[in-house]
């Protein structure tokens, strides 16, 4: 089994501090991360400046906040946008971005940005997802919010745009999530029904989740990570520490080591332990011509005689030769 991709989200965790993000990247690197990820949006890309009842925030986190307030918050300036994937890359992490609008799409290309993630309340924004497919990037798609019809729709807007590369996440959006909602069994489903790689995006506390997700087949863990949870910010409190987000890494590569791969071995010999396994011996002393019968033969431990498969053809014939207690039985010794 290749390696799942575990990628940090970094997401608001910056306190608006450039050296914070840089430092959120070098510790994302040295906690096992395999890619950093940024959203890259300003409040006035992805919502109105509006107090109306519609733009404020109900039943999350962050209620009584408007869209606009929220998102000016938790947006990554994009002037810090190239330090942030330098500094990845001279760690060797690959570092990418999620576009809220066409703007952003074309920032992040002339960035160098190498795969497009969609977030969950993006994925019934058909042309942008068309518009980010045809610039040839892997397609990472969140389905926390998704009908199947949203799913199914985004999936073949990607196609239409030449781009199969798509891998689609399973998310629940809440924040933080319950293990109860992670409902892990659709991610296995949508690989089969759309054709697709899949992958977690996950919200909940700690890393069962994740484990569980890899064990069956994600390709892709994202886990939101931050410095330092007294930081603050909208994402603080659902985001994993570096000593936890390390722990959760050390704990999927054993997962993985664990799947292994398809092995059937052939060559008993090279089975440890095989030898404690059963086998045909003679349980009392016999003289050449006696019948076997159950109590002089017996399927017993260890495993150098005849396997207990010939005990029932054994049984009733004559043994030629004699023969004591722990002999082993071979072919040989019994009568045509």
């Amino acid at each position: 089994m290749s390696k799942s991709l575990i990628v940090a989200e970094l997401s608001a965790n910056h306190g608006h501090r450039l050296e914070v993000a840089l430092e959120s990247v070098r510790a994302a690197h040295e906690a096992g991360a395999d890619a950093v990820k940024i959203q890259t949006y300003t409040a006035d890309t992805i919502t109105l400046r509006c107090d109306r009842p519609d733009f404020q925030v109900k039943g999350t986190l962050w209620d009584g906040r408007t869209l606009y307030d929220l998102y000016r918050e938790a947006y990554t300036p994009w002037e810090w946008h190239q330090a942030i994937f330098e500094e990845a890359r001279s760690l060797g992490l690959i570092c990418f971005s999620t576009p809220f609008d066409k703007t952003a799409v074309d920032f992040l290309e002339s960035l160098g940005n190498p795969i497009c993630k969609i977030a969950s309340f993006e994925i019934t924004d058909l042309p942008l997802i068309g518009y980010a497919a045809r610039k040839g990037w892997p397609m990472v798609i969140s389905t926390g919010i998704a009908l199947p019809e949203d799913i199914e729709r985004a999936v073949a807007t990607c196609r239409e745009a030449g781009n199969d590369d798509i891998t689609l996440l399973k998310c629940t959006s809440s924040y933080p999530a319950s293990v109860e909602d992670a409902h892990l069994l659709t991610m296995v489903d949508m690989r089969e029904r759309f054709g697709v790689k899949i992958g977690l995006s996950d919200h909940t506390m700690g890393y069962d989740v994740a484990l569980a997700a890899v064990a069956m087949g994600a390709e892709m863990v994202e886990k939101h990570f931050i410095l330092d949870r007294s930081i603050g910010g909208p994402d603080a409190a659902f985001s994993m520490e570096k000593d936890e987000f390390a722990a959760m890494v050390r704990a999927v590569r054993n997962v993985e080591k664990a799947l292994g791969r398809v092995d059937y071995p052939t060559d008993p010999d090279r089975i440890k332990g095989r030898e404690f396994c059963r086998s045909l011996y003679i349980a009392r002393d016999m003289k050449a011509g006696e019948v076997f019968t159950e109590e002089n033969l017996r399927s017993v431990r260890p495993g150098f005689g005849l396997p207990p498969r010939y005990l029932a053809s054994v049984l009733g014939k004559r043994i030629v030769c004699d023969a004591r207690l722990g002999d082993r039985l071979t072919l040989e010794m019994v009568s045509d």
